[in-house]
């Protein structure tokens, strides 16, 4: 390899490096929505260098959270293994809105839905199979309503955490009184009335994610 060559591979590592760091920030800041030519130019670099190394939104955000969600899977897998499924319910849902509330990008991803980012497929599937292996053992023990759903839960838990960064930005920690709300609404309970029919399908649940995701283009 030339040394011309071996330069510029050294660039363009570089600058890619620089780019998946400045889109993690800025994503955070303002969102999976954020112009990308702020990014750019934060970074120091031109549109067509963000676009020669990410052609679409979509596979920014792939690259710059392909690993950055481990912490919400491992509180699953330790939820899981709790022997009460309310005590790991509630502890799982506390470590997932504390990192919808620590930067706006991971609230987008988990709380939205945005076609093409296919290595957080896993962790979506990941949260949903914690959340239904838990209300089933949740309802099992007599501890949840058995009229819920996992659509019922992933919906909730969506529209309450679109409001966690504003919640976040009057005091800290005050999106727990909310949850603390929410999860009492989930406890089985004698004498609630039943839900209205028919629930909602996984289907619908993922058009709704998509209607609230980001739509911005450039």
């Amino acid at each position: 390899m030339s040394a011309h060559a071996s330069t510029g591979r050294r660039d363009a590592l570089r600058n890619r490096k620089l780019l998946t760091q400045t889109a993690r920030e800025v994503f955070a800041e303002q969102g999976l929505d954020a112009p990308l030519d702020v990014i750019a130019r934060r970074a120091g670099v031109g549109n067509a260098t963000l676009y020669r190394h990410f052609p679409t939104r979509a596979a920014l955000v792939d690259e710059v959270f392909r690993d950055g969600l481990t912490e919400t899977m491992a509180a699953g897998a330790r939820a899981r293994a709790a022997e009460d499924a309310w005590t790991g319910l509630t502890q799982y849902l506390h470590t997932v809105f504390s990192a919808l509330a620590a930067d706006r990008g991971t609230n987008d991803l988990m709380t939205t839905g945005l076609e093409g980012v296919t290595s957080l497929e896993a962790v979506h599937a990941h949260n949903r199979a914690t959340i239904a292996d838990l209300l089933r053992r949740g309802q099992a023990q007599g501890t949840v309503r058995p009229d819920l759903t996992t659509e019922d839960v992933l919906l909730a838990l969506a529209a309450l955490g679109r409001v966690v960064p504003a919640l976040s930005a009057v005091a800290a920690d005050r999106w727990t009184r909310p949850l603390t709300l929410l999860l009492d609404s989930f406890r089985a309970h004698p004498t609630a009335p039943p839900l209205p029919e028919p629930p909602l399908t996984s289907t619908e649940l993922g058009t709704v994610l998509l209607e609230l995701g980001p739509h911005r283009r450039h």
